[in-house]
């Protein structure tokens, strides 16, 4: 395999400074799911922790390296859960973390942002602006800036999931990865090519958010205009080139599913395997419903990344009615 910028010692290494809290995260296999989806399904649940994403695993040796090194600020934009992240890891370590985020964002996101210490700024736009204002922040008063995908730290902490699939699944074929920024897809796809090169590694990504999609396929940073997806965690718009590099290494496929896939995968895993998700963990389930044909026969894991969801709209999308496979 090519170099990506991450490294594979660096990554077990991750695992002594993450609190163990957010480390080896229950994985199993979801036999409910099965008649629905025509293959054999392995959950690896990144919400059992206390700020309910993988994110933390990041953020942990993103702080971990700022207390070590005697800075006591930090700033990141976010859409909610690398906020709650960073301000859980930060305030474990004594520092003082401003989040900068769309006013448009989920309200219990923010809402727990707050309640874990952290500063919070608004701004009108979306998450990109947020990005720039973050950037400026960091400027302006001298501190770390924090950026998802790009700070190795965020990719090598996120990666520490694939030393766990290495270390403890059964044989599996294949693992369904939600894309957005890329620091989960970029930190399990290297420990996959480095530990596991059979497994494909396929990476997915909502219709309405389609910029690393359409990156990848093209080989070239391409931008979007907006977004337009219920999925917000990975709703970007403007690929960071050194991320796409790492991705292009490491994945074997990159795939857009519609909205009304997400919807139903969230409704399967709430009926099938008792998990309420947001809409960005269903986008595994989304590509295999998209595509049964492709996944027939196969062990499928999929990573179930986060569960900050409103609740008035998971209601509506999700409603009251069970689903039932025939």
């Amino acid at each position: 395999m090519q170099e990506t910028r991450l490294d594979t010692a660096r990554i077990r290494a991750a695992r002594r400074v993450i609190d163990p809290v957010f480390l080896d995260t229950p994985l199993y296999h979801c036999e409910a799911l099965e008649p629905g989806l025509e293959c054999t399904v392995s959950i690896k649940l990144e919400t059992a922790n206390p700020v309910r994403s993988f994110k933390a695993r990041g953020t942990e040796v993103v702080a971990s390296l700022l207390a070590d090194t005697g800075s006591r600020a930090a700033v990141c934009a976010s859409a909610g859960n690398l906020g709650q992240a960073l301000a859980w890891s930060g305030r474990g370590r004594g520092l003082d973390v401003t989040v900068v985020a769309s006013r448009f964002a989920t309200r219990a996101k923010l809402d727990r942002i707050r309640a874990l210490g952290a500063g919070l700024e608004l701004v009108d736009g979306d998450h990109e602006m947020a990005r720039e204002r973050a950037a400026a922040i960091a400027r302006y008063d001298g501190i770390r800036l924090v950026e998802d995908s790009l700070d190795i730290e965020t990719c090598e902490g996120a990666a520490t999931i694939g030393l766990e699939l290495v270390d403890t699944a059964p044989s599996f074929d294949t693992v369904l990865i939600a894309l957005g920024g890329g620091a989960l897809a970029t930190g399990v796809g290297h420990v996959m090519k480095a530990l596991a090169p059979e497994v494909e590694v396929i990476c997915v990504q909502p219709l309405g958010a389609p910029a690393m999609t359409y990156s990848w396929r093209r080989r070239h940073v391409v931008t979007t205009d907006s977004t337009d997806t219920i999925a917000d965690g990975v709703a970007g718009r403007h690929p960071i080139p050194a991320v796409l590099d790492d991705l292009l290494l490491v994945a074997d496929d990159a795939v857009l599913v519609q909205e009304a896939s997400i919807i139903a995968g969230m409704r399967m895993l709430l009926d099938h395997a008792g998990l309420v998700v947001e809409p960005s963990a269903a986008l595994g389930i989304a590509a295999i419903l998209e595509d049964r044909e492709r996944f027939a026969g196969r062990h499928v894991v999929t990573i179930v990344c986060g569960s900050n969801v409103d609740v008035d709209a998971y209601q509506r999308w999700v409603g009251a009615a069970p689903i039932h496979s025939s």
